[in-house]
């Protein structure tokens, strides 16, 4: 009796456990490319929108990154990407139209650097 009531609760927890993990949402990794050159479309200081000359941001397809002779390498976690040296690690929010964004605090207070990235249209890119 008392193995059978040890049976019963061994089957009753495995189909528990199986029917947990059947109806646990599975998130599938989502592999976002977002390389590419990015050229600064605008910076914001102290709250004003400036003209932006800065350098581009360049994500490499191999997971490395270059921007104003910062190199180093980045990873995609979500809606941000991840920049990181041996010394530094930031990160900038990708946002949608080809866009990341970076913040960081610089001599002037809070700076907002928007990067975008363009895209070629199909059918524009002959060389004719």
């Amino acid at each position: 009796m008392r193995y059978a009531r040890v049976g019963l609760a061994l089957v009753h927890g495995i189909a528990t456990a199986a029917l947990v993990l059947f109806l646990t949402p599975q998130s599938k990794a989502q592999t976002v490319d977002v390389s590419g050159r990015y050229q600064c479309a605008q910076a914001k200081m102290r709250g004003k929108v400036i003209p932006c000359k800065a350098a581009p941001l360049i994500l490499k397809n191999d997971g490395h990154f270059e921007l104003r002779g910062w190199e180093g390498s980045y990873l995609v976690n979500g809606q941000w990407v991840e920049l990181s040296d041996s010394l530094i690690k930031t990160r900038a929010k990708i946002e949608p139209g080809h866009k990341i964004v970076l913040r960081y605090y610089g001599k002037h207070g809070l700076v907002e650097m928007t990067y975008e990235r363009r895209v070629a249209e199909m059918g524009k890119t002959a060389l004719s």
